[in-house]
């Protein structure tokens, strides 16, 4: 079904799919490289056929004049959870339009389709300055503890050698000096510091296991059944997410693992991805009551083992207060929102009692992370 909002924005078909793609390319990878014939097929099996699909819950395109599509916004339906009653969901996620200046409404008019639209609870979590703004002005409120980058150094001159590879290309004479670097630094004996973390696991850590598919989807259920919003997943559109977050070629590959307690049960579940001498990107957590900070340790302890430089990843609130007692890092560079018309549906969220970020949100998204050659 095709909803019209104004004389410039409608909903998403697939004739639209290789033009938002050439914007794709074009607004977000930065590039001039024509989109890929997988490129348009993975654009339209998210957005037109995407999990838990909503025949009412759509993405956008902005209309020019000429009728031609110059922007785009899309939305992931997301089925929520409050307690035990289902709320109707959706998630804000790529938007971009092209030759902005030329039409400095087009986003707030996408913006508008959106929020128009039949959910109950609006959500984002990759909102730069311009639609955070946007959002704001729109009576959305702005998840401050859901909206810091975090990074925690783990091979200090491995690190500075990876940031001046992205910089100016000199990874590949920097990477071999920064070796033997880290090797004597971490070797000092000296405990956990801002700079580096030692070798060997810290007394306690738990030990962590590789999960199939199928028991992280178990874990995944399990481990956000405590939070009062959480997703109302179904069992095939887990799957396909789980599924789909094995390619992200750019980040390097994924470790998904379970971390286990002494008697066996499994305390929580991280899942990262990077290569030996790389930043790892950290796209979930979870962890049991009381069990952050353990899950916390053992995944630091893992991409040490495994030669990674550093990790990095977004905060959630039941995070926060463990990370802040092992020296992690924060930024921000993006901000994650909620807009609800019942303002009770946002006080959870406001609260830290919701589960977004990560695979309630749009980072299982092969767009995010993977290439499309």
């Amino acid at each position: 079904m095709i909803q019209h909002h104004t004389d410039t924005t409608r909903s998403l078909v697939a004739a639209d799919v290789p033009v938002v793609a050439r914007l794709f390319q074009k607004i977000l990878r930065k590039t001039r490289e024509p989109a890929t014939p997988a490129l348009e097929t993975y654009l339209a099996s998210v957005f037109l056929d995407g999990p838990d699909r909503d025949p009412e819950i759509n993405s956008f395109v902005h209309l020019r004049r000429d009728g031609c599509v110059n922007g785009f916004v899309g939305v992931l339906p997301l089925p929520l959870l409050v307690g035990d009653r289902p709320v109707r969901g959706a998630l804000c996620g790529t938007l971009m339009v092209e030759d902005h200046a030329d039409d400095p409404f087009a986003g707030a008019r996408l913006m508008r389709a959106f929020l128009g639209g039949p959910q109950d609870v609006s959500l984002t979590e990759t909102a730069n300055d311009i639609s955070t703004t946007m959002w704001r002005k729109l009576r959305a409120t702005v998840l401050p503890d859901h909206s810091l980058e975090w990074l925690r150094v783990i091979r200090p001159a491995g690190f500075a050698a990876e940031m001046a590879a992205r910089a100016v290309g000199l990874g590949g004479v920097l990477r071999p000096l920064a070796r033997p670097v880290d090797a004597l630094v971490r070797r000092r004996g000296d405990g956990p510091s801002w700079t580096h973390l030692p070798v060997g696991l810290p007394a306690g850590t738990l030990a962590s296991a590789e999960v199939d598919d199928g028991e992280a989807a178990a874990l995944f259920v399990e481990l956000t059944g405590g939070y009062e919003v959480r997703p109302n997943w179904r069992a095939q559109s887990l799957a396909r997410m789980l599924a789909e977050s094995r390619r992200k070629a750019v980040y390097g590959a994924m470790v998904r693992r379970k971390v286990v307690a002494r008697n066996g049960r499994p305390v929580g579940l991280f899942l990262y991805y990077g290569d030996p001498g790389r930043v790892g990107r950290v796209v979930q957590v979870l962890h049991a009551p009381g069990q952050a900070g353990i899950v916390l340790d053992s995944m630091l302890a893992h991409a040490g083992e495994t030669g990674l430089v550093a990790l990095r990843g977004r905060t959630m609130p039941a995070l926060l207060e463990a990370m802040l007692g092992r020296r992690f890092m924060f930024v921000h560079a993006s901000s994650s929102i909620v807009h609800a018309r019942d303002k009770s549906l946002i006080e959870p969220f406001v609260a830290g009692r919701a589960f977004f970020n990560g695979f309630a949100g749009e980072s299982w998204s092969r767009l995010i992370g993977d290439r499309f050659d």
